[in-house]
């Protein structure tokens, strides 16, 4: 018996391509998601999206650029310069943000030519991280970009050419391990009107930080200096600063008789977050401390301070601090400890100048970390215990060092919140 054959049903029309048929937006939010090795790749999927990757506004070379399945250095460079190259010779759209940044990276003179390649393109945003070998020296066609909103540089050198007059449109810059002149540094900063956003982390070359920004909003700084000093900075709102090398009080540059606490923050009337970091209390500490600033810091509302509870200088800063902010929300206190304190009799007889007129804190929540149980130490927290009625919570987490008796002192601390809950955290 002859088996019949099935008859399928005839297909007239082929079947819609859904990817070709995605809307643009859809497509180009797609593509910004991958990485730009992946990105590359969709060039396979229909005509639609041949080119589709060519016009992406942000390029983005890092470790997902490459699989690192080789551990021959020379054949990730090799395949990254590669990639870097198809990419900006294909590209043809404008470039919003060029981010370079790979584990295996080191200063080559193909990121020379590359960087030429950008500025013949209005970027935005440019980003470059070398993780090993010596500083890569930038070429002086960066400084022509005056397109730029966003500079960000990791273990770089910095000299800009005798005709660089700023970056007119810069807005952020983050520089970290770089080298840098005195002369190159504060001209640099002056010159960008429009700057809000400063990072500078573990630099050489100068040791003076002499801010010039009438637009500066954020500041965030940790290195090795001698002074620092702000000049038209009326709007800086943030600012963290760790001096990272300690210092004899005879060594510290004091800004003619006052106080250094005094000069500093005079530049910073609305100064919102502040965090002293590593030894730079020390340094504001240097002079004449007053019982309370010449003008207080109004919008001061978080305050985070590193501090040596056996130097009374440190402690009449952070007071004066405190005396001087009465708007304090949260306050964090970080114990700094010394390799040699200096005696106790310093502090004998501190507190009782302190306690006779002192103004209520607004305090809410303050964070105490890495006390061992000194004498001063439960001193400072028996003041803001004392002295802060409107606290709710007070967190303190002990030095892996600290008495066995902390937690029990802790708790016979006279409190003015009656809604005060002091929380005890183990150490590790």
């Amino acid at each position: 018996m002859r088996r019949e054959q099935s008859q399928s049903p005839c297909v007239t029309d082929a079947e819609p391509d859904r990817i070709s048929s995605l809307p643009g937006h859809i497509i180009d939010q797609i593509l910004s998601i991958l990485p730009i090795k992946e990105a590359v790749r969709t060039s396979i999927l229909s005509t639609k999206w041949r080119y589709k990757w060519a016009t992406l506004p942000n390029l983005v070379f890092d470790s997902q650029c490459i699989s690192d399945t080789s551990e021959d250095l020379l054949v990730i460079k090799s395949k990254l310069s590669r990639i870097i190259d198809h990419v900006l010779l294909l590209h043809s759209g404008p470039i919003k943000k060029f981010k370079l940044s790979h584990r295996e990276l080191i200063g080559v003179t193909d990121i020379d030519r590359w960087t030429l390649h950008l500025t013949r393109r209005p970027v935005k945003e440019f980003v470059l991280e070398i993780w090993k070998g010596q500083r890569y020296k930038i070429p002086s066609c960066l400084f022509s970009c005056q397109g730029l909103h966003h500079l960000e540089l990791f273990n770089c050198w910095l000299i800009p050419p005798s005709t660089f007059q700023g970056f007119r449109n810069l807005k952020s810059l983050d520089l970290q391990h770089v080298t840098l002149s005195q002369d190159a540094f504060e001209n640099l900063i002056s010159t960008c009107p429009l700057l809000e956003r400063l990072t500078l982390m573990n630099f050489d070359g100068f040791n003076y930080l002499n801010i010039h920004a009438p637009n500066l909003q954020f500041f965030d700084i940790g290195g090795k200096f001698e002074d620092i000093s702000f000049k038209n900075t009326s709007q800086l709102a943030v600012v963290s600063i760790g001096l990272y090398v300690n210092f004899e009080s005879s060594q510290g540059r004091l800004h003619g008789r006052t106080s250094n606490l005094v000069e500093f923050l005079i530049h910073l009337p609305r100064i919102q977050r502040l965090e002293i970091q590593s030894y730079f209390l020390k340094y504001l500490a240097l002079g004449a401390v007053p019982v309370k600033l010449p003008t207080p810091c109004i919008d001061l509302s978080y305050l985070s301070i590193r501090i040596n509870f056996y130097d009374s200088k440190e402690i009449s800063a952070a007071l004066c601090l405190f005396r001087s902010s009465p708007n304090l929300r949260e306050l964090e206190i970080l114990a700094r400890p010394e390799e040699q304190p200096l005696p106790l009799a310093h502090h004998a007889d501190c507190w009782e100048d302190v306690y006779l007129d002192w103004p209520v804190m607004r305090v809410r929540h303050v964070r105490i970390d890495g006390i061992s149980g000194i004498k001063p130490e439960l001193d400072f927290i028996s003041f803001i215990l004392l002295y802060s009625p409107v606290l709710e919570r007070m967190t303190v987490k002990p030095a892996l060092n600290a008495s066995p008796e902390l937690v029990k002192e802790l708790l016979r601390l006279r409190r003015a919140s009656g809604r005060a809950e002091v929380i005890y955290l183990d150490s590790v």
